[in-house]
């Protein structure tokens, strides 16, 4: 028996690695969250049949979240949804991983990692069924955030952005210098010992 098999190396961090979540961050970062009343959150429910239990719109799993049904960030920027009742469902959270911002209903008749299709879910047309009722009764708000803030302070947001994902990639090099020279002092150390 070989014990190196049983031992996994933790894969080397790349600074920009996290890209994407700076990426998401300039996008989350400008979408208001507008908090439903009581009223708005029992509606919902009721419309989705959940006055009893809350679960998962879209497998019936015991809802941990609740996911937005239309994505906020498609290709890097604001699609215009925000976070309000009317663009947010009850979900678990293997479902809300698996939908990312795909369209639900694409997604949850699709062979996607996790979907409820490719789980066996039983009862997927009825809870299609109730999300696409839940839509007609609640229309979600869409903004232009460009026209509604100006192009002056957009263009700057967006600015902001590209300049920090430049010193993310130059702090990277440097990052990728460093430990080369440290990875150097180490075997030279083990040598020397």
């Amino acid at each position: 028996m070989t014990y190196l098999s049983l031992f996994a190396m933790p894969k080397p961090v790349r600074i920009t690695g996290r890209s994407s979540s700076i990426t998401n961050s300039f996008v989350n970062g400008v979408i208001p969250v507008v908090l439903p009343t009581d009223e708005e959150v029992r509606d919902a429910l009721e419309i989705l049949g959940m006055l009893d239990a809350v679960n998962c719109a879209y497998c019936g799993d015991t809802s941990t979240e609740w996911d937005h049904l239309r994505p906020l960030v498609v290709k890097q920027r604001p699609t215009g949804y925000i976070s309000e009742i009317h663009n947010l469902v009850p979900a678990c959270g293997k479902c809300n991983q698996s939908k990312g911002n795909k369209n639900w209903l694409t997604w949850m008749r699709s062979g996607a990692r996790l979907s409820p299709t490719t789980r066996g879910i039983t009862g997927i047309e009825q809870r299609i069924a109730r999300i696409e009722e839940y839509e007609r009764r609640g229309n979600p708000t869409r903004i232009d955030f460009e026209s509604a803030v100006g192009s002056a302070l957009w263009d700057r947001h967006w600015a902001h952005h590209k300049r920090l994902l430049e010193l993310m990639r130059e702090a990277d090099a440097d990052a990728q210098e460093i430990r080369a020279l440290v990875a150097a002092a180490y075997r030279e150390q083990r040598e020397a010992d």
